[in-house]
């Protein structure tokens, strides 16, 4: 009996396109970096056009809020037109647009410009749906959750890089790292279009395209109808509203609470990354002997919301151990969710639905880290620096129930 399920286990293994996995790894690892190079400077760009520093915060956390508004109707699309066309030139499409994006937010010289800059980032910001559409095409369903995992330690070695690297050349001008960011993903377009091997088969593609598909309120009336989505999507949006929150507000919350420079901001993001790759690496393969991959993403929001209090208790005593404390917490639960909601996810639908339920994962994303910011600013501003935390907290202790039950059903 061993000897059959090695076997099987081998022909997995030899299932996999070796080419197409080593350029969606490097794909996510570029990605990784040109994210998380920006976020340490942001508030340093914005501060030169903010006449009040008490609206900093609040203009901060907008540009979150209109890149993630324009990914949630732009995801349904590039999901749709992926699952019709292929994951290759929706793929190319969006880091271009990445790319173009960094390079106006970069020029900058007046604050509707980041804006523009933003809003062209998230039109073409289906290329995280798209990249996990496209290793859904390559990995037998049964490892999806194992390489699911890779992908997140290799985008956690790209968060590190890409924070501190930010950090230090900001350095040489707030607007260098934007510049970075640009070059690196169009180093990947590049890259892309020379060795990125189509992923999805002609006889897997959508055959028809239907406005349905393309609209982002019907996409997610659609997939919350589904009795085998709709909880876990639900738990996922109430978790990723807190997360965009902190994300947002984040430099701006240690600038002001102790001071930091850019450096030291790139160096806390850096924490998220270097617990992707202890976790992917060490702990997510002894999880997965024991547990499902429902068990392992509520044991991830149960990290989230001790994070979040240990955040919450920085910013009441203004000591930053506890912040440093709680990033590695938090760190830690966001590494292990992620790649067992991605599992989950993709083995609810079949080859031909992969990009439209990846589509419309990141648009709930996207929808979430729009309202996120915005309600996260504003207590920000009007109840401390500690309330998006305790929202955080509060959230994700509702979506756990919603969570539980499907797994208690599902078990």
């Amino acid at each position: 009996m061993s000897i059959f399920t090695s076997n099987n286990e081998q022909n997995a293994e030899q299932a996999v396109d070796k080419h197409a996995l080593i350029f969606g790894l490097i794909s996510v690892f570029l990605c990784g970096i040109g994210f998380s190079i920006i976020a340490p400077v942001v508030p340093f760009l914005v501060q030169p056009y903010i006449s009040n520093p008490g609206n900093q915060a609040i203009v901060v956390t907008l540009l979150t809020s209109v890149y993630a508004f324009c990914v949630f109707f732009a995801a349904p699309i590039i999901g749709a037109l992926s699952d019709r066309y292929g994951r290759r030139p929706l793929l190319l499409v969006c880091l271009l647009g990445s790319a173009i994006g960094y390079f106006v937010f970069g020029i900058g010289g007046a604050l509707w410009i980041l804006f523009a800059g933003r809003i062209i980032e998230g039109v073409t910001g289906g290329s995280i749906g798209t990249i996990f559409a496209y290793f859904a095409d390559i990995i037998p369903p049964e490892q999806r959750t194992k390489y699911f995992g890779w992908v997140s330690a290799v985008v956690g070695v790209g968060s590190v890089i890409g924070p501190t690297l930010g950090g230090v050349l900001a350095k040489f001008g707030y607007a260098v790292p934007m510049y970075f960011g640009a070059v690196i993903t169009l180093l990947n377009v590049v890259y892309g279009y020379f060795f990125m091997p189509e992923s999805l088969a002609k006889n897997n593609r959508l055959k028809k395209i239907t406005f349905i598909r393309l609209n982002p309120f019907s996409q997610l009336a659609n997939l919350l109808s589904m009795k085998n989505l709709n909880r876990l999507l639900i738990s996922a949006f109430l978790l990723w509203i807190p997360n965009g929150s902190l994300q947002s507000v984040f430099s701006q919350f240690t600038m002001d609470t102790f001071n930091w420079k850019p450096v030291l901001i790139g160096l806390m993001f850096s924490i998220m990354g270097v617990q992707d790759i202890i976790s992917q690496g060490f702990i997510m393969p002894k999880l997965l002997k024991k547990f499902n991959d429902k068990q392992i993403s509520i044991l991830g929001m149960v990290s989230e919301i001790i994070g979040y209090s240990f955040i919450a208790l920085s910013a009441l005593f203004s000591f930053y151990p506890l912040l440093i404390a709680g990033m590695f917490i938090f760190g830690f639960g966001d590494s292990i969710f992620g790649p067992s909601f991605n599992g989950m996810l993709s083995k609810s639908v079949d080859s031909s639905e992969q990009g439209r339920v990846q589509g419309g994962s990141q648009s709930i994303q996207a929808l979430a880290r729009m309202i996120g910011p915005i309600i996260g600013g504003q207590i920000y501003v009007s109840l401390g620096h500690a309330a998006p935390a305790f929202m955080g907290m509060i959230l994700i202790a509702v979506a756990i129930p919603v969570l539980y039950k499907r797994t208690h059903v599902s078990m």
